[in-house]
């Protein structure tokens, strides 16, 4: 597994295996350039972060900013280790925060626009998705919310634009213009 494009293009990452699924470089790549120029300056959210890949990529891209949020040890043993690799933290300049806490109760502490892109791809099957996006539908913590999910995973009409790659599926929402009612 590596970076797709962007300053750290072909930086080999570390994958920690076991449950982790790490999102694939075909569809990392397809989201980056389905998302253009709004990576740029745009301050990311990584949500069940698993090894960074997103997240990094995001910062490889232009992000100025990543934060990383993930709860599994040896998923966190190999995201600090990738987030080192590139030199992603340092004295100088912090790009990227990891923070060891459960997504669910980060999001419901998030205030409104506190990220420019939030990504989500917690394990399929579980309800953690369903607890995300009631979140961000009573408060859009991000103008852009990306989630990862199983194509049977019924995201309650909120329509966005979907990309599909090798099986894998991830949404695009975008939060409404102020006022103007609850659609992505």
């Amino acid at each position: 597994m590596r970076i797709v494009g962007g300053r750290w293009a072909g930086v080999e990452l570390l994958s920690p295996g076991g449950r982790v699924r790490p999102t694939l470089e075909p569809l990392r790549d397809a989201l980056m350039r389905h998302l253009g120029t709004e990576v740029l300056g745009a301050r990311v959210l990584d949500l069940f972060a698993g090894t960074g890949a997103v997240g990094l990529e995001a910062l490889s891209r232009g992000a100025r900013s990543c934060d990383f949020v993930e709860d599994g040890a040896s998923a966190i043993h190999a995201l600090k280790a990738n987030v080192a690799k590139v030199k992603a933290r340092s004295k100088d300049k912090d790009l990227a925060r990891i923070f060891l806490k459960d997504a669910i109760p980060f999001v419901e502490r998030l205030g409104e626009g506190a990220y420019d892109i939030a990504y989500c791809d917690p394990p399929y099957g579980s309800k953690k998705l369903d607890r995300v996006l009631a979140c961000w539908r009573r408060v859009r913590f991000s103008r852009v919310l990306i989630v990862e999910h199983a194509p049977e995973h019924d995201l309650g009409g909120l329509g966005g634009d979907t990309l599909r790659v090798d099986g894998a599926m991830i949404t695009v929402l975008r939060a409404p213009a102020s006022g103007a009612g609850d659609g992505a």
